[in-house]
């Protein structure tokens, strides 16, 4: 059973903390402590939104339009900790 939680749990970490990067940086972004016409910036903050554009498009069909804010982020966020902490473990049998 280990052999296929570990992986699942690595994966699930990862994109953990690439979304918590996304995240923070979408913020430092907006108060405009970084800039995206700085090249690394600007590289970092588009390769985060080509990984997780996948994720949130589907989720982006699914909820309403709230155009200024968008909620996408916080539900794949919610979605990704309960897999994590909650949903994995009970499948495995270790909680």
């Amino acid at each position: 059973m280990y052999a296929i939680y570990g992986p699942l749990k690595l994966i699930l970490d990862v994109a953990f903390f690439i979304m918590i990067a996304h995240i923070i940086m979408s913020w430092l972004i907006n108060f405009q402590v970084l800039n995206l016409r700085q090249p690394l910036v600007s590289q970092i903050w588009y390769g985060l939104n080509r990984l997780l554009e996948p994720i949130y498009r589907p989720i982006r069909n699914i909820l309403p339009d709230t155009s200024p804010l968008d909620l996408a982020p916080l539900v794949a966020f919610i979605i990704l900790i309960s897999l994590r902490d909650f949903i994995l473990p009970e499948m495995f049998g270790l909680i």
